[in-house]
């Protein structure tokens, strides 16, 4: 017999701890197994699993209670390995999240513990039998095609052997078993030619190459040829006989990657984002498993991968927030990055153009090696203009596009040149307001206001995604005098290029535009080949692409980000800048980059238009140690959420009084109302991360703190 330690799918908090139970069978830690816990029927995971001579009752007898044996296991081969075991322990210290959280955000939607009705898609196929049947000739002729083949999909000879395949079965003359479904993904990528390394690349894989170091941070100016870096690291760690990890922020930026990727190394590539469905992902995942894929190209869930011999992790674009979940656990990627690369022995590459402050931190540090690549493969940088909107507005100028860049773009259209428009809001207006309370229409939903769509006639809050029709009654003061439309998105400005370039072919990318599967590949598959002059989006394509046709890219409000208070609004309008001007003259043509902003002296943005990487990090660093905030301290944000504000305030003020410590606390702070919740949230501030973990800890194992309505995230990327 055996005593099974298992983790529980519950939302309790309280209960994030190991359950007992007993088992006739061995289950390998890391297999879900199906338990009575209570009055319901609930998946856990196994933790340990003890043999014993002893019967249940002297078990029973020995640990003082009454005992449980499990309904059954659910696997027949442990879905966590002991790696990936012992990164959901990690996770769970470093985010205060319970176990299950944890073993679920590793898995695909089809495998995860809980009340999932994803079914694994199974697939019928054929194998001879060894029954001594007599056939007529057609009959022998598709018996003799499933043989020849050792097994046959059902469906495929049905279609070969329409009349035969039902009948070989009812004459048991074949054995009709099930797989699961593979294969429905196919990538497909011609091969292409290693391009020639210049010198500072060979200079760079050799520093990496002949280092014992484990992590490196590779800044590298845009169009420096840090993509074809990384393919040669591949190669070098295939030639080992071991796996590649090729992360990328965001689903935007996989098509280009996987193309590169799968042109150099062909069917052993498998992908894994959340533009695949539940199937394709398990699917993948498998492949992983079972290594059948020796390349990875992914977004932040592939770090959670079962590999079992991993040689290279790259984090491409590290500074990118997509990188960081929002729900519990509230994990970074790069973290789980570190875990892996240490327990393989293998290289980590974080690369960036613009690396988070906290990073390029430790490279100064040398904590992590750093690598710095200052210039272009092309030798060239683009040349970079700056609109005053203040200025260009008095003289009567449009406020959406200037004289200066819409004369650009004609230049570039009558040389059947290429341009990239980068506008970091979607819609057609930001808000609506009523010409009598000057109140802008809010979602019913959310403390936010509303953008109008023109394409559907419709109000939709960004936020929770509801969409209604403009209403003829101001809901704030009754009046029927109408409303003014405000600021504009992605929707107004093509309408604009439309109006001034008829003769442009343009694409449009954004959420509203991604929302149907493929969508990405399919607009950057039309715009590579040229079937469109003008591609213009939001963030999604500032970052990470590489079109060499493009010799301009228009960045219209771009320093629309300093208007947030949150503590990064600089680093990230220089991030958003500093990237979308590296879209420019990335071939042989010069490119060019005109600006549009309405505070040209910031240091953010006067840094990124200047490719000023080291600048931007000075200034930034003294503002950061002014206000004592990260890299000089550490962050906890607690936010409760309730339907009710004063029941969030009591929660979080009772949180507060209970933080007891060196750190400082902060709140509590009353959010905006999201998704019908009332937030109010709590700040923990200071130098020593593990007081504040524990003192957070100790709370939450006191017997009063409820899961329902929380949100804990250590290190958070954002304070909204």
């Amino acid at each position: 017999m055996y005593i099974l330690s298992c983790w529980i799918e519950h939302p309790v908090r309280s209960l994030d701890r190991t359950f007992t139970y007993l088992s006739e069978t061995e289950v390998p830690r890391g297999c879900r197994v199906q338990v009575v816990f209570g009055m319901k029927t609930l998946v856990g995971f196994v933790d340990s699993c003890v043999y014993t001579d002893e019967g249940k009752e002297a078990i029973e007898a020995r640990m003082n209670m009454k005992l449980r044996f499990i309904d059954k296991a659910v696997d027949p081969e442990p879905l966590i390995s002991d790696e990936l075991y012992e990164l959901a322990m990690n996770m769970r210290e470093a985010t205060l999240s319970t176990a299950i959280s944890c073993f679920s955000a590793m898995l695909p939607a089809k495998v995860k513990p809980g009340s999932s009705n994803h079914k694994i898609v199974m697939e019928r196929w054929v194998s001879v039998s060894e029954n001594e049947v007599s056939l007529s000739p057609k009959q022998l002729e598709a018996y003799l095609y499933v043989r020849e083949r050792g097994s046959v999909l059902y469906s495929e000879l049905r279609k070969q052997y329409p009349n035969q395949a039902r009948s070989l079965i009812s004459l048991h003359a074949l054995n009709v078993f099930e797989k699961e479904k593979k294969g429905s993904l196919i990538i497909n990528a011609a091969s292409a030619p290693r391009p020639k390394l210049s010198p500072l690349q060979e200079k760079v894989i050799d520093e990496i190459l002949q280092s014992d170091d484990t992590v490196y941070l590779l800044r590298g100016v845009t169009g420096s040829g840090k993509t074809e870096i990384y393919l040669r690291l591949a190669e070098k760690a295939l030639e080992e006989g071991r796996q590649v990890l090729i992360l990328v922020p965001e689903i935007a930026l996989t098509p280009q990657m996987i193309e590169r990727v799968s042109s150099r190394f062909g069917a052993s590539l498998a992908i894994y984002h959340s533009g695949l469905n539940a199937q394709e992902k398990y699917e993948q995942y498998r492949m992983v498993m079972n290594q059948e894929a020796k390349v990875v190209v992914g977004t932040r869930s592939a770090v959670f991968l079962p590999f079992d011999n991993l040689g290279l992790i790259v984090m491409d674009e590290e500074h990118d927030s997509s990188y960081k979940q929002d729900s519990q656990p509230c994990y970074h990627c790069r973290d789980a990055a570190l875990f892996r690369a240490e327990y393989h022995h293998c290289r980590l590459v974080l690369a960036s153009a613009t690396p988070t402050l906290e990073s390029y931190a430790r490279g100064l540090k040398k904590v992590y090696h750093l690598i710095v690549m200052d210039e272009r493969i092309n030798k060239a940088m683009p040349s970079v203009h700056i609109v005053p909107m203040k200025e260009t507005i008095r003289k009567g100028e449009s406020y959406i596009i200037s004289n200066l860049l819409r004369d650009r773009i004609r230049e570039r259209l009558d040389k059947k040149e290429q341009i990239i428009l980068l506008l970091n809001r979607r819609g057609y207006h930001a808000r609506l307001k009523c010409r009598s309370c000057q109140e802008p229409i809010r979602c019913p939903h959310c403390d936010l206001a509303m953008s109008w769509h023109r394409d559907t006639g419709l109000l939709k809050c960004h936020t929770c995604g509801h969409e209604m029709k403009v209403m003829k009654v101001c809901p704030s003061c009754g009046s029927t005098a109408g409303f003014s439309a405000y600021g504009f998105g992605t929707e107004k400005l093509e309408h604009e290029i439309e109006t001034l370039f008829p003769d442009a072919r343009i694409l449009r990318m954004d959420a509203d535009t991604t929302g149907r599967k493929n969508s990405h590949e399919t607009i950057l598959k039309s715009f590579a080949a040229h079937e469109a002059d003008i591609l213009l989006g939001t963030q999604m394509i500032a970052k990470g692409l590489d079109f060499e046709n493009v010799t301009l890219v228009g960045i219209i409000n771009g320093d629309d980000g300093l208007a947030r208070t949150d503590f990064r609004s600089a680093e990230t309008t220089f991030d958003l800048l500093m990237q979308a001007c590296g879209r420019s003259g990335r071939g042989a043509k010069t490119g060019e980059v005109v600006c549009q902003v309405f505070d040209p002296d910031h240091y953010a943005v006067k840094a990124a238009l200047n490719q000023d990487y080291e600048t931007f990090f000075a200034n930034e660093m003294r503002f950061r140690h002014a206000g004592q905030y990260p890299p000089y301290t550490y962050m906890i944000a607690v936010t409760f959420s309730d339907p009710k504000e004063e029941n969030a305030m009591k929660r979080a003020q009772q949180f507060m009084q209970c933080m007891k410590g060196s750190f400082k606390t902060i709140g509590v702070i009353s959010l905006l109302k999201i998704h019908d919740l009332c937030r109010c949230r709590v700040i923990l501030k200071g130098k020593d991360l593990d007081e504040m973990r524990k003192a957070v800890r100790e709370y939450m194992g006191s017997g009063e703190f409820s899961l329902k309505g929380l949100r804990i995230d250590v290190n958070p990327m954002y304070l909204d």
